[in-house]
């Protein structure tokens, strides 16, 4: 019983909407197509790591191997996520490659998210 009204009160008892503000909002978060693929890919707490991690300086994938106590394999997979989604890029150097943020967007996100993080604890 007490699980209906908790349900019930964060709904509106009536339906009805601001014509004005839904005119104004609704092509705005149309264009967000996309913004889910980066969310749902820096789900992934090795993915988070990595970006923060390149988001300090370029790295090789051996370098982002032992900082993450992970295998190379493990780590290609991840950055093949991350370059899919054009968060990432790589440069080769001889038999090296090395991987950094592709701009600073994602950086200002996983700091963000970061201190929401510490203020939380």
């Amino acid at each position: 019983m007490v699980e209906e009204k908790y349900l019930q009160d964060d709904v509106c008892e009536v339906f009805c909407f601001d014509e004005e503000k839904v005119n104004r909002l609704k092509p705005e978060v149309r264009e967000l197509h996309g913004v889910g693929e980066i969310f749902k890919a820096l789900g992934d707490e090795t993915r988070c790591r990595i970006v923060y991690a390149l988001a300090r300086e370029e790295l090789c994938v051996c370098d982002l191997a032992h900082i993450l106590g992970i295998s190379v394999q493990a780590v290609s997979y991840h950055l093949r996520t991350l370059r899919n989604l054009r968060l990432v890029k790589h440069r080769k150097a001889g038999k090296l490659v090395f991987y950094s943020l592709d701009d600073q967007h994602i950086a200002i996100l996983v700091s963000e998210a970061m201190a929401h993080v510490k203020e939380e604890r």
